[in-house]
Parts: structure tokens; sequence; C-alpha cells
């Protein structure tokens, strides 16, 4: 079985912009997903540090989003808002999740 792929979009973000950010991530997301995508979240850290995290159920996935004609929807979504987003791709090697 191919390894999950988790990417990892960040970016700092302009105070006066967080809300079109949070805004923006809720119409993507609501707007359905890609096939593949198996979990996505937006984290706010400290100094106006933002990331979309997501999970891809493997790298095919994650390939067929980068090779639609648009940029992936995390790219469009920081950019709009006017930040310069860096991506970062893991293959994820090993999890746990905590018992309910």
């Amino acid at each position: 079985m191919s390894a999950q792929i988790l990417t990892e979009v960040s970016a700092t973000v302009a105070a006066d912009r967080e809300t079109e950010l949070v805004n923006g991530y809720h119409e993507i997301t609501s707007g359905g997903v890609p096939d593949g995508l198996v979990r996505t979240e937006l984290l706010h850290g400290p100094d106006r540090q933002w990331r979309v995290q997501t999970v891809w159920r493997d790298r095919a996935a994650l390939e067929a989003v980068r090779a639609r004609p648009e940029p992936p929807a995390a790219l469009q979504l920081f950019k709009s808002v006017g930040a310069d987003p860096v991506v970062r791709v893991y293959e994820v090697e090993d999890r746990h999740v905590a018992a309910p």
C-alpha cells in the first residue's frame, strides 16, 4: 500500500487579512474537496504564522491535484491574501491515533 502524504503550505499573513484567510478556507472546504483528500486543517501560530496541513490518500492523489491547470487551493488561498506561501511535502511513515 502506498504511503499517505502530508502537505504543509505555510505563510505569514498580515493581521488585517487573517479574517479573509479564515473565511476563504471555510469557503474552499465547504465546496467539496478533491478525491484522495483524507484530512485538512488550518492552523494559526504565533507571529501571524498560518499553515494548511493536508493528508492525502497517497502520492497519486496529490499529483492528480497538482496536474490540474489551476494551482492547488491552499496556494491560491495564501496568495489571495497577499502572502508568499512555502510548500513542504512529507511521506507519513507511521501514525498513532489515541483511543477515544
